[in-house]
């Protein structure tokens, strides 16, 4: 099984638990204003690898990550564009003992079979907005398919970390947070939830590739504006930090 990758590299922190091997792959359907990889958007700036290349190189920070209570995270891009390969890869690292992770949008949530979320120990849920209009705006694409992914999650009781992105302007409006916090706190496998500062350590990767950075003159989060929204999804019941 072959698929279009962009890199890999090790990660401790917002990946999953412990350090992680993760692996970017090439390719993804929306185009977030605040993508931090733009580079990884078009499947043609990728290249060929296999799950056998992936694999051999995943062997050989193997004993590094299991002994630092890591595993396998597949991201991107996105990477249910290419769910066949996404699939051999977690089932790979499954049948390895490893603790596998996913990190999509959501977005191509219907392209994630039963069997590739069955090899899936932990989904990184990135819920770009809950207001739909806003959603479409931010990202180009639609909110719901990231709910029924979520949902369906819920039913198959796959374990989730959400990731909200806190974008001035953007995704701050309380009630966008409030609702949110609502339909979160109605699924019985939502671990924690990371609201994450909206950040510009990307744009110097929009200059390379000849492209704008539409939010440049966005402002960065104020601490006390990540805390408010965090203090709202806590109100939900939610582990938010």
């Amino acid at each position: 099984m072959t698929g279009r990758i962009h890199s890999w590299d090790l990660s401790t922190g917002v990946d999953g638990p412990g350090t992680r091997f993760v692996l970017f792959v090439s390719g993804c359907p929306l185009r977030c204003l605040y993508c931090a990889n733009p580079d990884t958007w078009h499947m043609r700036d990728g290249r060929d690898a296999s799950a056998d290349e992936v694999m051999a190189e995943v062997e050989k920070y193997r004993g590094f990550v299991t002994t630092a209570g890591g595993g396998v995270t597949i991201t991107g891009g996105e990477p249910l564009l290419q769910p066949a390969f996404t699939g051999a890869v977690l089932h790979r690292c499954k049948e390895a003992g490893l603790h596998t992770a996913l990190d999509t949008s959501g977005f191509l949530g219907a392209w994630a079979s039963d069997e590739l979320l069955a090899d899936t120990d932990l989904v990184l849920l990135d819920v770009k907005s809950f207001d739909a209009p806003t959603y479409r705006r931010l990202t180009g694409g639609r909110l719901a398919p990231t709910l029924t992914f979520a949902t369906r999650l819920d039913r198959l009781g796959v374990p989730v970390h959400i990731r909200y992105v806190l974008v001035p302007g953007w995704t701050d409006d309380p009630s966008a947070v409030d609702g949110l916090g609502a339909f979160l706190a109605q699924l019985g496998n939502v671990d924690r939830l990371d609201v994450l500062p909206f950040h510009k350590l990307g744009a110097h990767k929009y200059e390379a590739l000849g492209i704008d950075f539409p939010l440049r003159d966005t402002p960065v989060p104020e601490r006390e504006d990540v805390e408010r929204v965090r203090e709202q999804f806590r109100a939900h019941g939610l582990r938010a930090l």
